[in-house]
């Protein structure tokens, strides 16, 4: 199974179910290829209730009060297939990793393509090589999960589940788990980056990565209709982990500066900036993650998407989730709850005050065989919107209840 992969279940819930390559891959001349991947599914009912307004859907909290709705859908991780080599000349270690990402849900109005967005259609996450040296590090070049706010996700325990997202977004290729309600969306992006080697459990990474264009997102406000401009993102994260006996723990903080043109009809250019710090410990069974983070024009869920009001002026953020689990000795099931919470404030420009989207999950994750895992959940997120002070201010609230049964399979 491919590094990333690997990193999100050990950093997740079942770090046994990564050792699918443990007996060696297939030799071909100089290399040694893998193949590995992921299969998931899940059976979804969400509820909904409360206003039909304040932008409800971002979060699959549909138009308020509506009908339950069912769907089969993929879970947080997209179901995975990829193809990985290495290979130790002059010197360097060489690896590279391509991977495809077939949706298990249906298309949605016959769309079929590479839009997270439009459909269930297939996605190509990763397409990289690094190459470097235990001495001194390893450059990674191509498209890879992004730097900032990577560990969020990857500590998340609906990484193997559904959280958020399964009522409106069930057409899409993931659901959301828990970006939007507690961490920035990471994702995935072209890049250049240096790993530096590990220092006795301290390391770090930074990277130039694909720049995005600011968009309105939900709230209103500025867009950008460049991609890119004159220079890219700036992304970096250190790490320190350390092992005690039982005890394991791992303490990081994580940023991202890039700067945005062309906002708004006045064809301004400002700089977006976030940053983070999060912790893990597990020790006789037990497992705690805590996070938090802040932003200046990054947005709320997905970077840069509401980020600047209409004017181009920046919108501040913050975010939070704090997690625990127990995993049931002798049967090995992994019992959690986590809390999350993102908000979004408004300015002087803008029709509200305050949006805060929240949720609570609890989830069972049961290893049925080495590689094959159950899984259940119930998450209730809900949105607030707080409208701006002033004679006629109304606040909206939407919610929705999602029970998620099913199953993910590593190989």
């Amino acid at each position: 199974m491919n590094n990333t992969i690997k990193l999100a279940v050990a950093s997740a819930l079942l770090a046994a179910a990564s050792s699918a390559s443990a007996a060696g891959g297939i030799v071909a001349g100089d290399w040694t290829l893998d193949i590995g991947g992921v299969v998931n599914a899940y059976y979804t009912s969400t509820s909904f209730s409360g206003d039909n307004a304040g932008s409800t859907g971002a979060l699959g909290l549909g138009a308020g009060n509506t009908a339950t709705t069912a769907n089969i859908t993929t879970g947080l991780l997209p179901n995975y297939l990829t193809v990985s080599g290495k290979t130790r000349q002059n010197d360097l270690d060489v690896t590279f990793l391509i991977s495809m990402n077939p949706g298990s849900s249906s298309t949605v109005a016959g769309i079929q393509d590479n839009n997270r967005a439009a459909g269930g259609g297939a996605e190509n996450r990763q397409a990289f090589l690094t190459f470097g040296d235990a001495s001194w590090g390893s450059i990674k070049l191509g498209k890879d999960l992004g730097i900032y706010a990577s560990d969020a996700i990857l500590n998340d325990m609906t990484l193997l589940g559904v959280g958020a997202g399964a009522g409106s977004l069930a057409g899409n290729t993931t659901t959301l788990g828990r970006i939007g309600t507690g961490f920035m969306y990471a994702d995935w992006k072209s890049q250049v980056a240096y790993t530096s080697p590990n220092f006795n459990g301290f390391n770090f990474t930074v990277g130039a990565t694909q720049a995005w264009n600011a968009t309105a997102g939900g709230f209103g406000g500025a867009t950008s209709t460049l991609r890119g401009g004159k220079a890219p993102a700036f992304e970096g994260k250190v790490a320190y982990a350390f092992a005690a006996d039982a005890l394991n723990a791992k303490v990081w903080a994580s940023g991202i500066t890039q700067k945005v043109e062309g906002i708004a009809a006045a064809n301004t250019e400002a700089t977006a900036t976030a940053w983070d710090l999060g912790a893990n410990v597990s020790a006789a069974g037990f497992g705690a993650t805590a996070y938090y983070g802040e932003g200046n024009g990054i947005g709320q869920t997905f970077q840069l998407n509401g980020g600047f009001d209409a004017d181009g002026n920046k919108r501040d953020s913050k975010q939070y989730y704090v997690q625990g689990t127990y995993t049931l000795p002798g049967v090995g099931t992994k019992l959690g709850v986590s809390y999350g919470e993102s908000e979004l404030e408004g300015n002087a420009l803008d029709t509200f005050d305050q949006v805060t989207d929240t949720m609570i999950t609890f989830g069972a994750y049961h290893p049925l065989t080495k590689h094959l895992n159950l899984v259940a959940e119930y998450s209730e997120s809900k949105r607030d919107l707080n409208d701006a002070p002033g004679v006629g201010s109304v606040d909206t609230q939407a919610k929705a209840k999602t029970v998620s049964l099913g199953a993910i399979l590593f190989f």
